[in-house]
């Protein structure tokens, strides 16, 4: 099984701070995840003055404050980007970033990030995925609001744009923060597998808790991304749907255990198994003493550990044969 790429998805949790995010840069590395995720936009190229919240974010502490308020003090600057860009190669994490509008699409390419993820809500903008497609870069596509129809005309767009459908993972994703578990739906991973056999598919997980995303592990899930912040009680939209950084490392940890439990597939014993054949199996032996000439029987023979003598399995054969010495009891028998 080939190791699942995990993305500690640090989105606006950073409440607009460079300084948390590069804080938040370090807890992803600690926590053993292989990228930390950013996304960039400014909002005035990315939502209407008077756009209203999605249900989760009215949660937030100021309930009366349009989207494009909220969003705009969440922005991160060019400049916060080469920051945090510098901070992710010192520690050996990869930087990745969801752009927003077009403007934030070039702001990426020019600082040589070589991972795009396309939020769900951009799967339906089509200059946005004809601009993305011609860079040639690898793409993680969310799919959340998507039906697959739609996740084929996005991938149509990417494709024919110039990137090979090789470079694109599909991410399955329920917008939702949280979302219920009956709502996950990881088998819509399959039915993606299958439709588009040439993309990876992965899944970008919203629930509470890390089952949902282990589990899309043990279904073959390529990549897996997951919200993370510093403190789940700090103010904004995505805070208290995020795992804390132990919580991360958690994650990763499961995943990373998984992994090596799914194995190659090929049904033998471990050596571990091996070490305990002769232990927990059985061999024919006396069931009561044994004189020479007598012939075995169920009424003389019985399958005892340890199993290091002749097999329980070549019961049929033993049985009626003539015994050509004297056997005390839990003797083992011989052929």
């Amino acid at each position: 099984m080939n190791q699942t790429f995990i993305i500690a998805e640090a989105g606006v949790n950073h409440n607009g701070s460079t300084e948390r995010a590069l804080q938040m840069v370090s807890a992803a590395a600690d926590a053993g995840a292989d990228a930390v995720k950013f996304q960039t936009f400014t909002a005035e190229n990315l939502i209407t003055r008077n756009a209203p919240k999605a249900d989760y974010q009215k949660n937030g502490d100021n309930p009366f404050e349009t989207q494009h308020e909220m969003v705009r003090k969440l922005e991160l600057d060019p400049a916060a980007h080469r920051e945090i860009i510098s901070h992710c190669r010192s520690l050996g994490i990869e930087f990745i970033s969801s752009p927003f509008d077009l403007a934030s699409v070039a702001l990426l390419d020019t600082l040589g990030v070589t991972t795009i993820k396309i939020p769900s809500g951009e799967i339906t903008n089509l200059p946005y995925l004809k601009k993305i497609g011609r860079l040639n870069k690898r793409i993680f596509l969310s799919t959340g609001m998507a039906d697959l129809g739609e996740v084929e005309d996005a991938l149509d767009l990417l494709t024919g744009s110039g990137t090979a459908t090789e470079n694109i993972t599909l991410l399955h994703c329920t917008t939702g923060y949280p979302t219920p578990f009956e709502d996950v739906n990881l088998n819509a991973m399959r039915t993606m597998s299958h439709a588009f056999a040439q993309a990876a598919v992965g899944y970008s997980d919203h629930t509470l808790g890390i089952e949902a995303a282990a589990a899309a592990v043990a279904m073959g899930a390529a990549v897996i991304e997951k919200h993370f912040t510093l403190d789940r009680t700090l103010p904004g939209p995505d805070h208290a749907a995020s795992l804390e950084p132990k919580e991360l490392t958690a994650m990763v940890k499961a995943i990373r255990n998984i992994e090596r439990a799914m194995g190659s597939g090929i049904k033998k014993p471990t050596a571990t198994d091996l070490s305990n054949i002769s232990v927990v199996r059985k061999s024919l032996v006396a069931a009561c003493s044994i004189k020479k000439g007598d012939r075995f029987s169920p009424d003389n023979v019985t399958a005892k550990r340890p199993g290091t003598g002749i097999s329980p399995m070549r019961w049929e054969e033993i049985m009626g044969r003539t015994a050509t010495r004297n056997y005390e009891k839990d003797a083992p028998l011989e052929a």
